[in-house]
């Protein structure tokens, strides 16, 4: 199985993934609207650039869908509207890319000629939980929009999906680092921007536990699930987990990796959500072992900063809810 397609794989985590999957060997189609436009890799690039090919395209326009599983073999689904905030601009937009095109694409993937299936779905899943480790068995009680339908299209995939396809479901932790597509809205992404640009760092409560994932372990769970056994994957979910941190924890990492001139000032909590994911169930099925840290991923961020390589950190792109307000106006 060499031909893999990555639907909204022009994301922060897509993006990359076509990189990883092109140094593997295997051939990468990308279906995405690109609005986001560095999730498109020039020619030249990198060795094997040659070999990804772009199709844009909106996962609700089901003829292009269609189009798009020709000659593949294999599927990464990753398409959403990302972030609470971002789906809670327009509920019902990100209700029918989130869910119902979802719900549509299962009878493409069955009549298709793949043979495996991984959905992405999210750590969110679980709201927040009390257990020193959440395992994949643990009752799921998502908080937000967002994350119900992150549980509908897990159950949607499990009761539909063909037999005859394998089908997979990660649950990542909240990725961190470096992305040609640069997000800077995720909590280690955005707390090192603010102790780079402002010398401040401002944290949301502090006590809740967060679980954090490198990019780099992150692509590694998805390359290994496409090389296992199907017997180890079919119909399997797996959390893909790195270190777990209180807010406060991440934010003191970021202050000594940028400098002990940053202040730290603490806010009132709005985001609740407080978990500790285990990855336990993954490391003993597929040996998957996380290598790199927050602390690396701060690293990886600060360097691309001082280099100049972000240019303008105020482009919307960097901020999914700021690039969604654009969105909505263009399509309005």
């Amino acid at each position: 199985m060499r031909n893999v397609l990555l639907i909204g794989g022009g994301g922060y985590v897509g993006t990359e993934l076509q990189r990883h999957l092109i140094s593997l060997g295997y051939n990468v189609r990308v279906y995405d609207t690109f609005w986001y436009s560095r999730g498109q890799w020039p020619k030249g690039s990198f060795p094997g650039s040659e070999r990804i090919q772009y199709l844009q395209g909106d996962v609700r326009k089901l003829d292009l869908v269609k189009k798009a599983f020709i000659d593949i073999d294999t599927c990464i689904h990753l398409a959403c509207i990302s972030n609470d905030p971002s789906y809670e601009l327009d509920p019902l937009l990100a209700y029918k890319v989130n869910y119902e095109s979802f719900q549509e694409l299962i009878p493409i993937v069955n009549s298709s000629r793949i043979r495996r299936f991984v959905f992405a779905s999210s750590s969110s899943v679980y709201g927040v939980k009390s257990e020193p480790n959440v395992t994949e068995d643990l009752s799921l009680e998502p908080l937000t929009d967002y994350s119900k339908y992150k549980v509908e299209c897990e159950k949607l995939l499990f009761d539909n999906l063909s037999s005859g396809i394998v089908g997979t479901v990660l649950r990542p932790s909240t990725v961190c680092g470096y992305s040609r597509r640069q997000r800077f809205d995720l909590v280690v992404n955005i707390l090192t921007l603010s102790a780079l640009r402002e010398g401040l760092i401002k944290v949301d409560g502090g006590d809740q536990f967060r679980p954090n994932l490198h990019m780099k372990d992150m692509l590694q769970s998805y390359s290994l699930v496409l090389q296992a056994h199907p017997d180890l994957i079919d119909r399997e979910i797996f959390n893909v987990a790195g270190e777990n941190l209180t807010v406060n924890e991440i934010a003191q990492k970021v202050k000594q990796s940028i400098g002990p001139s940053i202040k730290i000032e603490y806010l009132p909590v709005k985001d609740a959500r407080s978990y500790r994911v285990s990855g336990d169930k993954i490391r003993k099925k597929l040996n998957f072992e996380p290598k790199y840290t927050v602390d690396d991923a701060i690293s990886d961020i600060s360097n691309s900063y001082r280099n100049g390589e972000y240019g303008d950190i105020n482009w919307s792109q960097y901020f999914n809810l700021t690039r969604m307000k654009e969105i909505l106006t263009e399509i309005s």
